[in-house]
């Protein structure tokens, strides 16, 4: 994580002056709080920062804290974990596109299994994955396609559930047998295998939500709300039992708007 020296000043937020250089106690709970978290890779201290990347996850985060007992700072340095990490940013000068400040070294632990997550999750992560695996199989025949779209598939699968949490959004189903990835746009339809491995093309459903949503008897409205086909019957509604919207980005809208007008409506016809 590169950033100027003297743009990263000492203040934290709400006035609290970041430890720099770090003691032994700050440095340490840094260092095991990001390799708890997936980023192993020590890249150093810089003005009270301590840097850590990955070899799974994209980006950079660096973490401070005032003292022993906090605040924690944490900063990312990943646009797009930035866009859809769902915390209050802090105002204070430092390292990568957001700073975070915690009140407690617990809070900041609930919210970097988040970070990482996206981060292994966004793109273009699974497009790296999957070329990387792929590069040296045959493409010739119809077989052999059809085991790079597997291969495809399961990558897909895999980051769906590090974004999802490995948690079916709207009924909160947990159970890995039970969860399937489903694409708004199929796999078929999409121009290329970056839209194909875009988590922001696919939801984690329970298997009965999937089969109503791949056949566009259910679609999902702007705000997440199922709405459902008149072709679907009410015993089957009645089963599609759910509990909470689908929290999502308008990267999600836009792909969804694909669904309703080519899946769900053609359903009706």
């Amino acid at each position: 994580m590169l950033f100027d020296d003297h743009a990263a000043k000492r203040a934290g937020a709400g006035g609290a002056i970041i430890e720099a250089p770090q003691g032994f106690v700050i440095a340490e709970e840094c260092r095991k709080a990001a390799w708890q978290n997936g980023y192993r890779r020590a890249l150093g201290e810089m003005a009270g920062w301590a840097c850590y990347g990955s070899t799974t996850a994209k980006g950079t985060i660096a973490l401070a804290a005032a003292g022993a007992k906090g605040p924690w700072f944490l900063a990312i340095d990943h646009v797009g974990v930035v866009e859809e990490l769902k915390h209050p940013r802090a105002g204070m000068p430092g390292p990568g596109d957001a700073r975070y400040a915690f009140a407690t070294l617990g809070a900041l632990y609930e919210v970097l299994p988040k970070v990482y997550a996206l981060a292994v999750a966004l793109p273009d992560g699974p497009l790296e994955a999957f070329q990387d695996a792929v590069k040296d199989l045959p493409k010739t025949t119809v077989a052999e396609r059809l085991v790079l779209q597997r291969i495809g598939q399961d990558i897909f699968r895999e980051r769906l559930m590090a974004y999802w949490h490995r948690r079916c959004p709207l009924t909160g189903i947990t159970d890995p047998s039970l969860l399937r990835a489903s694409h708004m746009i199929p796999w078929a339809k999409c121009l290329d295998d970056a839209e194909r491995l875009n988590v922001h093309n696919g939801l984690l459903l329970s298997g009965l939500w999937d089969a109503a949503f791949d056949r566009g008897l259910v679609t999902f409205d702007d705000d997440g709300h199922p709405v459902f086909s008149p072709g679907l019957s009410e015993a089957a509604k009645t089963e599609l039992r759910w509990y909470q919207p689908i929290p999502l980005t308008d990267k999600h809208r836009m792909r969804l708007a694909w669904h309703r007008a080519h899946l769900f409506e053609a359903s009706m016809g």
